[in-house]
């Protein structure tokens, strides 16, 4: 990934991946990284953040004010783009599952603007941030994200001949991302609280904000136009995730155990049974590419495939299980946690 004096537009860039992606890239030789939100109190942290931590390079920053919902102010920040990083979403699962009309203006109706003004403005190439919860959806926030991958892998298919390509990253939970557990276990367990646990059991993928900036970098490398990238992401227990936090700051924890929430799986899938069917294995990825045929499909309709095989889906079980240690080397790897461990 080299953006060598080129444009790139991170949508909901205040929030951890496009931090993470400032701090990788804003000393590098990109020439301006525009950071597209709604919300001004976050953009001036941001800019003052920046101008602190890198004087010399903080003015590669643009902040432009606007909504995903609203295609004019998307469009005025695309115009001049060279690349899109779409992560503005709306994605709490109980918030979205109150109000699921929101998620659907923000996630699926906020993408396609994404997407047309991007092409209107002959953006070269534009990665979607997707989610485990997109996979098997049971929820409305992973309902509006599965919809949302549509919508990216239908404009990709009419754009065969367009200079914008579009491709999809699938990722599941990143550790101390905003809405993520630890830094509220972090809290429970300095304030002398219990720890309070949705289901002992549950499994989640986890992986840092750099493993899910590697995932978008190798699918702004690799992938092809409406291609789904998916990163394979070990995963632990909430419980095994739990006694890491604690081991780490030396504090045994209690449980308080609160059942699952709206909207909550056990377990979540980053790779449905029908998509491993038809998707490549490269190493540390799957890709799962496009389908290439159009409605005048009529051969396969009534013939119906020769062979089906049968597949098992890519899920938080069935993954590589970390257990305690392995969950504190991941935790170790953090800024943040380095941070409150060294207080």
């Amino acid at each position: 990934m080299n953006f060598s004096g080129e444009t790139l537009l991170i949508t909901g860039g205040t929030g951890s991946f496009g931090n993470a992606v400032l701090n990788r890239y804003l000393e590098s030789n990109v020439g301006e990284i525009r950071i597209f939100s709604r919300d001004e109190k976050k953009q001036d942290d941001m800019r003052r953040k920046y101008q602190d931590r890198f004087p010399d390079s903080a003015g590669k920053i643009k902040f432009y004010i606007g909504d995903v919902r609203d295609i004019r102010s998307i469009q005025a920040a695309t115009d001049g783009a060279d690349y899109v990083f779409h992560a503005a979403a709306l994605k709490q699962v109980p918030s979205c599952e109150f109000f699921p009309i929101e998620a659907v203006k923000t996630n699926i109706l906020g993408t396609d603007n994404v997407l047309t003004a991007s092409v209107n403005s002959g953006v070269s190439r534009v990665v979607c941030l997707s989610t485990d919860k997109a996979a098997y959806p049971i929820n409305a926030m992973g309902t509006s994200k599965a919809m949302m991958e549509k919508v990216a892998v239908a404009k990709s298919r009419t754009l065969d001949s367009s200079k914008t390509k579009i491709c999809v990253t699938r990722y599941g939970n990143v550790m101390y991302s905003r809405g993520s557990v630890i830094p509220l276990f972090v809290e429970q367990l300095l304030e002398g609280h219990r720890l309070t646990i949705t289901d002992p059991k549950m499994t989640r993928f986890i992986m840092s904000l750099a493993d899910a900036v590697e995932l978008v970098r190798f699918a702004f490398d690799e992938a092809n136009s409406g291609d789904i990238m998916v990163q394979k992401a070990p995963a632990c227990t909430v419980e095994t995730l739990a006694l890491a936090v604690g081991e780490l700051l030396g504090i045994e924890p209690e449980f308080e155990y609160i059942g699952i929430r709206h909207g909550e799986k056990r377990y979540e899938t980053l790779l449905t049974s029908e998509e491993k069917m038809s998707s490549v294995d490269l190493g540390d990825y799957f890709q799962v590419s496009i389908d290439g045929r159009d409605l005048n499909y009529s051969n396969y309709v009534e013939s119906g495939a020769q062979e089906v095989s049968d597949f098992e889906e890519f899920n938080s079980n069935n993954t590589t299980q970390l257990d305690v240690e392995g969950v504190k080397e991941k935790l170790r790897e953090l800024p943040e946690f380095q941070a409150i461990i060294a207080r």
